[in-house]
This record gives structure tokens, sequence and C-alpha cells, in this order.
């Protein structure tokens, strides 16, 4: 079964909003859903317009508050009053459990869907190890291996790779679905992966510049 690319980070908003949908629409599709989390914050930094809080006021206001806000009514997604207190934490460890559950087999549609709606809903702290075994745990998942697994350096270097492919891609931000090479960025292009899985866009994405 061919798979849909998915860079993302596990402290994504839109990953969240658009999390339940992504999945519902692959599986209908009749496609395996292939993650790829990434350090969001050295991919937005090296194909964006620099770190997100880097922003002016305004459009920080807008795109982090206002198009979440709106996006999470129109998809029926739960979000948290306000912006999650642990948001700038670091996102290397929740990133790698997912790698690491990867390697391990598991349902990785729906620990990522734990870890994002437990940090856009709940207030997670995506960083703490204790709260990563917690949203582990309630998706009967055993965490020790995982978090154990994802300090490893195997995970680390794949951690790596995926950020620089993204980069290379290029990815803007999370998330990013690719559907046969072609790539879609934001949650607000579910539609579009939708209809290119069921019919693919003429004239596919060339490629970065070389």
């Amino acid at each position: 079964m061919a798979g849909i690319e998915y860079f993302y980070s596990a402290h994504s908003a839109y990953a969240w909003i658009g999390s339940a949908r992504f999945t519902a629409i692959a599986r209908t599709a009749g496609r395996r859903i292939v993650h790829r989390p990434m350090d969001l914050r050295a991919v937005v930094a090296a194909t964006g317009p620099g770190a997100s809080n880097s922003r002016t006021p305004q459009r920080r206001a807008y795109f982090s508050g206002r198009e979440i806000q709106r996006w999470a009514e129109y998809r029926g997604v739960a979000l948290m009053a306000g912006w999650p207190r642990h948001h700038d934490h670091d996102i290397a460890l929740p990133n790698c459990m997912l790698i690491a559950a990867i390697h391990a087999g598991a349902d990785l549609d729906t620990l990522a869907h734990a870890l994002l709606g437990g940090h856009w809903r709940d207030d997670a702290d995506l960083a703490d190890p204790d709260t990563l075994a917690a949203l582990a745990r309630g998706v009967d998942m055993d965490p020790a291996p995982l978090l154990a697994a994802a300090r490893s350096q195997r995970v680390r270097d794949e951690y790596a790779a995926n950020t620089a492919e993204a980069i290379r891609l290029p990815v803007f931000g999370s998330p990013t679905y690719v559907v046969d090479g072609d790539p879609f960025y934001g949650q607000d292009h579910l539609e579009l992966v939708e209809r290119a899985l069921d019919k693919p866009f003429a004239r596919g994405w060339p490629g970065p510049p070389t």
C-alpha cells in the first residue's frame, strides 16, 4: 500500500487540527501514513521567513491566534483556552518518541494524535518524560521502551535525517503532506490532499530548484 509522507512536529497546532481528518482521508483512500517527525524550528528557520517568534505581534495574533481558533472550530477540534504554557520547551524528545514508535511497530497514528491533543487540548508538557509516559499509557502503549529508544543515536539520526529531507523538499511548516511526490503544506489543504488521492493534479511538483 502506497504511503502519504507526513512531515510534522508533535507540538504543532495545525497538525493537531488536521490530525483526525487526515487519518480519515488516508484510511478511506487505502493509504498508510508515513510519519516523518521533524525539528520544525530548524525547518522554518531554513525554509520560511524565520523562526515563528520573530513574526510581528500582528502576524502572531492572526496566524498563531485567530486562524488556529477558526480552523479548530471548522474541523470540530477541541483547543485549550489560551496558549500552551510549555510550547517553547524542547521538542526533540516527543518527536523522537514518535520515531521510536515507528521502529517498535506501534500504532503511530493513534500515538501522534494523543501527543498533539495532549499539548493543544490539555496543556501537556511534551518535554516532560512523565507526561509522555502518561500519554502513551492512555493509548495502551508501554512508554518505557519508547522513551529509552527515543534517546538512542539511531533515533536521533533519523530525526536529523527527517529534518534535512524536509529542508531539501522544501517543507515550509507543519503539517506537510506529500502525495506521490506532490507536497501540500498546511491542514487547510486537506481537501486538496483528498482530491489528489482520488485524481492527481496535472503538472506535478517539479521538485526544489537545483
